[in-house]
Order: C-alpha cells, then structure tokens, then sequence
C-alpha cells in the first residue's frame, strides 16, 4: 500500500459539486485527501492526478459503509477531518414506494455517518486538543420540512441530531458541527424560470457557489472552541 498519509482530510461524495470543490481546496492547501465515490466521474480521474486517494464506496448497504472505513484505515493512522457529503435527494411519488424512500434516505444520511462516526473514531481522537473535526452536511429543510421530499428532510434531520450527539461524546478532541446550505449551485440543464423562481426563494437572490461552503469550513476547522453547531448557508431563505 506504500507510505501512509499524514492525517488527510476524508470527504465522502467527493466526485461532484461540493465535494469535488473541498477536495480541490483541500489539495491545494497540501492536505492529504481521501474521497468515496460511487460512480467513477471523469472529475475522479483529475482528483487522482492532482493527489487524492479516491475510494470506490457504496454506502448502499452497512457492509459497504464498513469496508470503505476499513480501506481508510488501511491508508492513515490519524484522520485531521471526516467531511460527511455524500447524500441523495430521493422524493415521494417517483414511482418508489415510501418505505424503499425513506430507507434509502436513512442508509446515505444516518448509517454512513453514524457508522463511520464510530468505525474511523479512533483515528480522530488521540492528537490534542480540538485537533479533528467531523463535518455533517445536513439542509436547511431541516427547520421547515418538505411535503415533496419528506423522507430526505426527516434523514438530515436525524443527521443534525447526530451533530449534537457526537459533539459530546468526542469533545474535546474532536470538534463535530453541521452545515445546513440551501441552493449554493445549480445543475448545468437547470432551465432559467428554474432558476429565476430559486433564487426568488432567498433573501440574497444568488447561488453563491462552492465558495461559502469553503470559507465556513476553513473557519470550522481552524476554530479551537465551536462544537456541536449547525451553521445555516441560505441566504435569509428562513426568512422569506
């Protein structure tokens, strides 16, 4: 397997969008980097080119959540961050049942966490003084609900949950704070009265980009004394 990595930085779902951005960040700030990716992006060949250690996972399953600790336990004995940001937007009424929904929508956004939480724990603690982190990426949903994606909203819930959970269990080695964005980009075939009607949804009346998520991150991550969080990235959208 050849050297170890000095305390990477993990992502999960780092092939696309926001993690595909932390991942490029993280590099140029000549952190090691570990990504899971479930489908192999051409993006996932770049990251490995620039550095990264990309790990095939499907967090479908208990058993592939698992084995992707285990492959990141092969590679480091101290992991400086575990960055939770894989996920699915799965909705009611797309043809699947409600009960197959909501069970794909707890196994991405409670199992994986909560079972790599756990199984990577030992990794996290051990270096001092809030010197890891864990970051869940949870939705703005969280506060308001959703009538169209009603399993999602109740998963990152639980996942917000979680946030509080851990931070106790792991202070004070290990900080652990929650992200709750709303729109932060768009999909390349979003139409423009799609994005129009979006943006009318917030106070700010931008998709921001990857940016705002970096830059709280960073600020999570240097911090010694905030823990147990979560920092909404809406744009007043609350408020509308």
């Amino acid at each position: 397997m050849g050297k170890k990595l000095d305390r990477p930085i993990v992502i999960t779902g780092g092939g696309r969008r926001i993690g595909l951005a932390l991942a490029h960040h993280f590099l140029a700030q000549h952190h090691d980097v570990i990504v899971s990716y479930r489908t192999r992006y051409p993006a996932i060949d770049v990251l490995e080119e620039t550095g990264a250690i990309c790990i095939q996972a499907d967090f479908c399953t208990d058993e592939g959540i698992l084995a992707f600790a285990d492959a990141v336990k092969s590679r480091t004995d101290r992991i400086r961050a575990l960055l939770h940001n894989a996920s699915a937007w799965q909705s009611e009424g797309n043809g699947m049942s409600p009960a197959k929904v909501l069970h794909e929508m707890m196994q991405i956004h409670v199992h994986a966490p909560y079972l790599l939480n756990f199984a990577l724990e030992g990794l996290l603690r051990g270096q001092g003084h809030a010197a890891a982190d864990i970051i869940h990426f949870t939705d703005y949903v969280v506060e308001r609900g959703s009538e169209k994606h009603i399993a999602y909203a109740a998963s990152k819930a639980a996942l917000d949950n979680l946030t509080r959970s851990f931070a106790r269990k792991l202070a004070p080695e290990v900080k652990v704070n929650a992200i709750a964005p709303s729109l932060i980009l768009f999909n390349e075939n979003d139409d423009p009265e799609y994005r129009q009607r979006a943006l009318n949804k917030s106070l700010m009346k931008i998709a921001p980009g990857e940016k705002e998520i970096i830059d709280l991150l960073d600020y999570l991550l240097t911090s010694c004394f905030v823990t147990g969080r979560s920092f909404a990235v809406d744009g007043g959208r609350q408020l509308r």
